[in-house]
This record gives C-alpha cells, structure tokens and sequence, in this order.
C-alpha cells in the first residue's frame, strides 16, 4: 500500500506531498537517466523528465529535474575537465539566463494541462530534431548560432527541464565533435540547471516538493550510483546504442507525457 509524506504543519491534501511508491520509481529513473548521461554526454533530461512529470506533476517534476540535472552534471564535470570547450561553455551559459527567466516565469503561469503538453511536446521535437538534423549537410557556425542555442535551451530548462534539444541541435550543425561536445555539456547543465533552481525558487518558493531529508538523500545516491554504473557500461555499449536507448525510452515517456496533456486540455 502506497503511503504519502508530508512535512509537519502541511494540511492532508496539501499538492505538494510526494506518494513513497513513486519516490522509488523517481530513484529508478535517476539510476537510468545518469547511467545515460554518462555513456552518451546527454540525455538524463529528456530520459527522465517526461516519466518524472507524470509520476509527481509538471510543476514538481520540472524543478525535480532541475536538482538532479545539476547534481549529475557536477558529479561528472571533473572526470571530463580537460575536454570541457570553456569559451563555448561561457557563450552558450551566458545567453542561457536570458531564455531562463521568462522560462520560469511562463512554467509559474501556466495551467497543469498546459505545462504537460508542453512537456511531452518539447521532449519529442528534440527527438525529432536530432534524428533530422543527423541526415543534414548544412553546417551553422558563429557567436549568434551559440546565442540562439543557449537561450533556447535556458527558456526549454525553465519550462520543461529538458535543454538538450537545443544545444544538441546546435552541436550537429556545427559539427562539434562528440568528446569536447559531452564534457563541456557538464557544466553548462549544471550552470543553466542551478540557475533555473534559483530563480524558480525566487518566483514560487511555495512550489518546491515535499520531500523528508532521507528522500533527497536517496536520490542523490541514486545518481552517484548511475554515474559510476554508467562509466562501467560504457565499457560494453557504445554511444551509438546508448543514445539509441535514450531516444526510444524517452519518445515512449514524452509521447505518453503529451497525450496526458491534450487529455487533460480536452
């Protein structure tokens, strides 16, 4: 039987109260989505963002991706310093905080049914997005591509927890290779993740899950052991397969993320 924790003082029905037997599925999804962001450089988000909306709402699930993406991402930034690209990294983090702050703000106004679709929404035109652009031989390069990327990818963050759409587009045109493109993506997640927290946080404190200091715990150890899960499976799979996994994973999860959300405004 399914229990709910609440934090003293918070009425019975308060929205915020976390169901336990979701916690554990929301533990099982950061395993997976670090294991994936260590193999493939990318894609915890759009793994574990559509599956999280679902289990505890957009609101929450948004700013629970926001704490794992950043915790990860840190986690991981100093097993791949030396291929970290610092001036992408400062272009594409600077612009990002101009996309961030009307982000929030929309995610604040939003109705739920609203947010689930765009959500799920998101998650499948940056699927649609990497494999179409995988085909293309245009090539875009320069300050103003990095510009559009990063703010694009701040106002996604913001909204829906999902930034790497953007920047993964960016990288294919641009032809970054896969190496400096992962490392430099660590920081750069981290950066427009912890910001997001903030400003979110500054926008609705009262909006933030309600989860006992065992919880946060449990979760933070959930990544650690996927990130050092994922460095040993990335022994035997290769990027090719591991983003192929996170691709068809996370189209499943956004695709039933959307359909919940047109349910739902319907």
């Amino acid at each position: 039987m399914c229990r709910t924790i609440r934090r003293p003082g918070r009425a019975p029905g308060y929205a915020g109260s976390v169901d336990v037997m979701a916690l554990w599925l929301v533990v099982g999804l950061a395993v997976i989505g670090a294991v994936a962001q260590r193999v493939a450089g990318l894609g915890f988000a759009m793994l574990v963002a559509p599956f999280l909306v679902l289990l505890v709402g957009p609101q929450h699930g948004v700013f629970l991706i926001n704490v794992f993406g950043a915790v990860s991402s840190l986690l991981i930034v100093p097993r791949v310093w030396r291929d970290i690209d610092f001036s992408m990294y400062r272009w594409l983090a600077l612009s990002a905080v101009a996309g961030i702050i009307p982000g929030a703000l929309l995610a604040a106004l939003l109705p739920e049914a609203v947010l689930y679709t765009v959500v799920g929404g998101l998650v499948l035109v940056g699927l649609l997005l990497s494999v179409a652009l995988s085909r293309t031989a245009v090539v875009v390069r320069g300050k103003p591509a990095r510009a559009v990327a990063g703010t694009a990818a701040g106002l996604t963050t913001a909204m829906a927890g999902v930034g790497g759409p953007a920047v993964s587009a960016y990288a294919v045109l641009a032809r970054w290779p896969q190496r400096p493109f992962a490392a430099t993506l660590q920081p750069f997640f981290a950066t427009v993740a912890a910001t997001t927290l903030a400003v979110k946080l500054a926008i609705d404190p009262a909006g933030t899950p309600v989860l006992e200091w065992w919880m946060w715990a449990v979760m933070v150890a959930a990544i650690v052991v996927g990130i050092f899960g994922g460095e040993w499976v990335g022994r035997f799979v290769t990027d090719r397969a591991a983003r192929l996994f996170v691709l068809l994973l996370a189209f499943v999860g956004a695709l039933m993320t959307f359909v919940k959300g047109l349910a739902s405004l319907a």
